[in-house]
């Protein structure tokens, strides 16, 4: 998690405290007072719940898409970094794994495509 995210998660997390705290110390109130706060502690919840969606949930999904966009864009020939750290040249592609080289030696190692954390393309391409 970002910094932002910590502290806007830390800044939720108060805010939902101060709105049950303030509904639950409602004492001697009327029905139609203890009705209407009960409702703004509804609205105030689901505002709660739509900010995290905004700033949590749906940056992750977004990543999560990319990530998998950057996967399935994978071609013979791309430079690739896998979760591990190691370095290679991709030689074939399947559905769900791929085979890289490494190095000078030629070895070539099999991994599934969720392991690779980054692409790149093959700087000896003409451009």
């Amino acid at each position: 998690m970002t910094k932002l995210t910590r502290i806007l998660s830390a800044a939720m997390l108060a805010l939902v405290s101060v709105f049950l705290l303030a509904g639950c110390t409602t004492t001697g109130s009327t029905g139609a007072d203890a009705t209407s706060g009960n409702v703004t502690m509804i609205i105030m919840m689901l505002v709660v719940i739509v900010v995290f969606y905004f700033f949590m949930i749906r940056p992750e999904n977004k990543r999560k898409k990319q990530q998998q966009a950057m996967r399935d864009s994978i071609a013979v020939g791309d430079k690739i970094t896998t979760i591990g750290g190691m370095l290679g040249r991709v030689v074939s592609v399947g559905s769900d794994h791929l085979t890289f080289e490494t190095g000078e030696d030629r070895v070539r190692i099999q991994v599934t495509k969720w392991a690779i954390s980054s692409v790149g393309k093959d700087s000896d391409e003409p451009q």
